[in-house]
């Protein structure tokens, strides 16, 4: 997941750099012969990817979102950095409203939260300004 226009330009960047190296594989000009077809697979695959996270990105940063899903606590983390950039915030913007150095946020985003508290996720999500609904329910087990 992209969280900050920093990871936003790079993955741009390495995302023309498999489409160059796709055109060169596709042309003969890189790599095995014998494996061209697997070599351009791979490389779209990758690009694929790639673009998926771009697209989300370019999504959250338009303000097109209004509710993001998380299914699991795991996937809180995330939903509330998709909360941040759909926003409109950066991670000075959240570290300014929480009242901390910008780079607890950038640690804590990159942690995806590990080992946050349960107080300061909600401190989050007040922050900016969500509601988290939760829902328990039991595995078949």
């Amino acid at each position: 997941m992209i969280a900050n226009e920093r990871q936003y330009q790079v993955t741009r960047k390495k995302l023309a750099e498999l489409a160059e190296l796709k055109t060169s594989v596709e042309q003969g000009t890189a790599g095995d012969d014998g494996f061209s077809d697997f070599q351009a697979d791979a490389l779209e695959s990758q690009m694929d990817d790639l673009r998926a996270e771009v697209a989300e990105y370019e999504q959250l940063r338009a303000g097109d979102v209004t509710t993001i899903e998380a299914v699991s606590l795991a996937g809180l983390a995330d939903a509330l950095i998709k909360a941040r950039i759909a926003r409109g915030w950066t991670q000075a913007e959240l570290a300014r409203r929480l009242g901390v150095a910008e780079q607890q946020v950038q640690r804590d985003e990159a942690s995806r939260y590990a080992g946050a508290a349960l107080s300061r996720l909600c401190d989050i999500a007040d922050a900016l300004e969500v509601e988290v609904h939760e829902t328990v329910t039991f595995r078949a087990g």
